[in-house]
């Protein structure tokens, strides 16, 4: 990952690198164009399907792409990456919206890009570096598998009265569901899955969602011409206009600006208060799917993304976009493929991506209402699958150790029962705690093959002396010095000493018997400055330190 955006915070980093530092022209303008089209006609269908999961009207995961998406890639770090709603937002966002409407949605926004904007303030842009890969791939699994649970209502076209909150309860819920399964649904969601999973193999550079949805949309002529009733975004969703009138679909206006809280119930300390754990969940997740995302397409171009700046991006996004109805945004890591894949070269394919968003908001509102549910649900099945990283879970329980593996399932679990934010502090807390065993496991005594008298003993410490490792060397120390006078430690290959050794080494001291002097020798510079800031002085006749092992074994002899 790029460090430069750790050490200094850039506004507009991304756009000034690709279109000032280096030449910016009429070939590449044309490059990016078509990439934002491109991923412009994936984002359109995604965004709507996105806000539907979610648990709002589709023309406000329309509004996120436009607003969001322009704003990000202005402000943001990453010169490919496309922001807009992601499915790993879904689980965390269809609660809220259920729990306190839109209002809340766009208020939990509204303050999770605060967040996220002193995340990158403060510098936390490496912060997915302390990120385990098992933890990573454990909770992004997960919310895969609550996604892809959560389509099956639309995609079968199942009758429920309530939908329940906790996921084994959905699922029995849904089974219990399934003998209302409309044939007509299901026949569009099998057809557009089917496509959407054979369409790759054609080779062609055209995406699939656009087929997917026409090969949906034909199958619904079939079964309305045979008079079987579909279930489409304009027979659910229906929306009122500032001046008084109703409609179904979507509104072909453009995003309006008004106050997030002012679409419910007003503002208040207790509402900011019940959506903060909701809003800094959003904040984290943004962070973690934003460079991610950054550092694939790092991989993926050559380039380097700011990391900072990425945050700070991602913050102004989340901040402005929930004034023009705007729900979480983040880098969505299949999109930012396709644009870098389709040639983009600077983050104006990523605003020409947003304003074919906005055009397609305009002109096609009445068409985007005839989509079928159910082929917006195979469209997230599909991002749900994609999303899961199947291959690289069956890779790591294959052939990681023990302790990767259950910290990885361990965090799915997690995510799917309870909840993100909880599987992700459990899964650092249990891989740190693994990794520190791994390291004590790997800090151990060797003797070093000297000529000594039979009342010294020499020993070298190899590996880290820290809280984890120190009891447990000192204690071995302690067994096989018995009987002897003079303890010589040779230290040169203790790379980190810290309070928890230091301790350690103190009781050991103490607890030598009379007459028994301890001297350690060459030790490195950080254990050297652990023990002054310790204050930890020669003591005479029992502790001595020495630059060389030679000083340590000669000086005043044993005889």
């Amino acid at each position: 990952m790029n460090t430069s955006g750790s050490r200094r915070v850039r506004l507009f980093s991304a756009l000034i690198d690709a279109c000032f530092h280096e030449k910016y022209s009429l070939p590449r303008l044309l490059k990016d164009a078509i990439a934002g089209v491109t991923v412009g006609i994936i984002a359109i269908p995604l965004a709507m399907a996105l806000a539907i999961a979610s648990g709002v009207p589709p023309q406000y995961g329309l509004y996120t792409s436009a607003i969001a998406g322009i704003v990000i890639a202005i402000c943001g770090g990453s010169r490919f990456s496309v922001s807009g709603p992601t499915a790993a937002f879904v689980v965390i966002l269809f609660p809220v919206s259920q729990q306190f409407g839109l209002s809340g949605l766009l208020l939990a926004t509204l303050m999770s890009g605060f967040i996220l904007l002193l995340m990158g303030l403060a510098r936390f842009g490496r912060l997915i570096e302390y990120i385990p890969l098992p933890v990573t791939l454990g909770f992004t699994s997960g919310i895969a598998i609550t996604i892809g649970t959560m389509q099956f209502k639309d995609f079968f076209g199942l009758t429920m009265a309530t939908v329940p909150e906790h996921y084994l309860s959905k699922v029995a819920a849904l089974v219990m569901a399934m003998p209302t399964l409309d044939f007509g649904d299901a026949a569009i969601g099998i057809v557009t899955l089917g496509v959407l999973i054979f369409w790759p193999k054609l080779g062609l550079r055209v995406p699939g969602h656009l087929p997917a949805l026409l090969a949906g949309c034909a199958v619904m002529a079939i079964f309305m011409q045979a008079g079987h009733p579909v279930a489409t975004i304009g027979s659910r969703f229906h929306y009122l206009l500032p001046d008084g009138s109703q409609g179904n679909g979507i509104p072909a206006i453009l995003p309006q600006f008004t106050l997030p809280w002012n679409q419910g119930s007003g503002l208040s300390w207790s509402l900011v208060q019940a959506l903060l754990p909701a809003a800094f969940s959003m904040a984290i997740l943004g962070a973690i799917e934003s460079l991610l995302c950054a550092v694939v397409l790092d991989g993926m171009t050559g380039k380097k993304h700011h990391s900072d700046s990425e945050l700070i991006g991602q913050g102004i996004g989340n901040i402005v976009s929930p004034f023009f109805g705007g729900i979480t945004a983040t880098a969505a890591i299949a999109r930012s493929a396709a644009n870098v894949r389709a040639g983009a070269t600077s983050p104006v394919s990523a605003i020409i991506h947003s304003l074919l968003v906005i055009l397609a908001l305009l002109v096609l509102a009445p068409w985007l209402s005839w989509l079928p549910l159910a082929a917006m649900a195979a469209l997230l099945l599909m991002v749900a699958w994609n999303m899961s990283e199947a291959h690289k879970v069956v890779d790591l329980l294959r052939r990681a150790p023990k302790d990767d593996i259950l910290v990885m399932l361990t965090c799915m679990s997690l995510t799917v029962l309870f909840d993100m934010v909880i599987a992700i502090t459990a899964g650092i807390v249990m891989a740190s705690l693994l990794f520190m065993r791994r390291i004590a496991k790997l800090t151990r005594l060797t003797e070093v093959p000297v000529e000594t008298p039979d009342n010294m003993l020499v020993m070298r410490i190899n590996g880290p002396l820290f809280f984890a490792a120190a009891e447990r060397i000192f204690s071995e120390l302690q067994s096989r010095s018995s009987g002897k006078k003079v303890i010589v430690l040779l230290w040169d290959r203790v790379a980190v000493l810290d309070a928890g050794g230091v301790n350690a080494l103190r009781n050991f001291i103490d607890n030598l018997t009379e007459g028994t002097e301890v001297r350690i020798a060459e030790i490195p510079f950080q254990p050297l400055k652990t023990l002054a800031r310790a204050r930890m002085q020669p003591i005479e006749g029992k502790l001595s330190f020495y630059g060389k092992l030679e000083e340590a074994l000669y000086v005043n002899p044993v005889n």
